[in-house]
């Protein structure tokens, strides 16, 4: 587990349980998928619930789609070498959100199918993590794009605003993801920021 997290107290049975029922998976032991579910899904619809509060009453995305379509995109990765809980929920951050931009991908696609938006897009605040995905889906794929782009510049930036924004992860729950201190955490985070919003200002100009 990282060192320095302040004021994180780790559920050590729970992470070990975890960590076993993954190791098991990456042996493809029978049984495995069915263990390791149950340890996960309070954590993984936490997230979804975190990520769907925002979208409108009968929206097609719901909390539970959202956390089995992640759950059967990480058990499916086979050249994923599992190793723990932390790595797990790392790897989840970028898998919520290939589904979320995927879903606001389809959702343009249907919407300039019929009638199609005039104007920029919808602004998006990095400052809250609930995205209500149909409305700014324009908006979703820009920030998807200039992610992309920060990942050239510095990887780990990149990995940070995956947990935090489109995970919807705290700053504990990103520092045990990436192995790092809350603080690097907070800082990393007020930099990417930074560096989106001057990157998604410039494309509107």
């Amino acid at each position: 587990m990282p060192e320095g997290i302040e004021g994180w107290q780790p559920d050590v049975p729970a992470a070990r349980e975890i960590t076993e029922a993954l190791v098991a998976l990456r042996h493809r032991a029978p049984g495995a998928m069915d263990r390791l579910l149950p340890l996960v899904y309070d954590d993984l619809r936490r997230v979804a619930h975190r990520q769907l509060r925002a979208e409108p009453t009968g929206h097609t995305l719901s909390a539970t789609a959202l956390v089995h379509e992640a759950y059967m995109r990480l058990v499916d990765q086979s050249r994923t070498e599992w190793q723990d809980r932390a790595q797990f929920f790392a790897v989840a951050s970028r898998v919520m959100r290939r589904i979320l931009i995927d879903y606001a991908r389809r959702h343009r696609a249907l919407r300039r199918g019929g009638e199609a938006g005039g104007g920029r897009p919808a602004r998006i605040s990095l400052d809250e993590a609930e995205i209500p995905v149909a409305a700014r889906a324009d908006a979703l794929i820009a920030l998807d794009e200039a992610l992309e782009r920060l990942a050239v510049v510095d990887d780990r930036l990149a990995r940070v605003v995956e947990c935090r924004f489109f995970a919807g992860l705290t700053e504990v729950e990103t520092a045990e993801a990436l192995g790092v201190s809350r603080r690097t955490v907070a800082r990393e985070w007020a930099i990417a920021r930074g560096w989106l919003y001057q990157e998604l200002r410039n494309g509107d100009a």
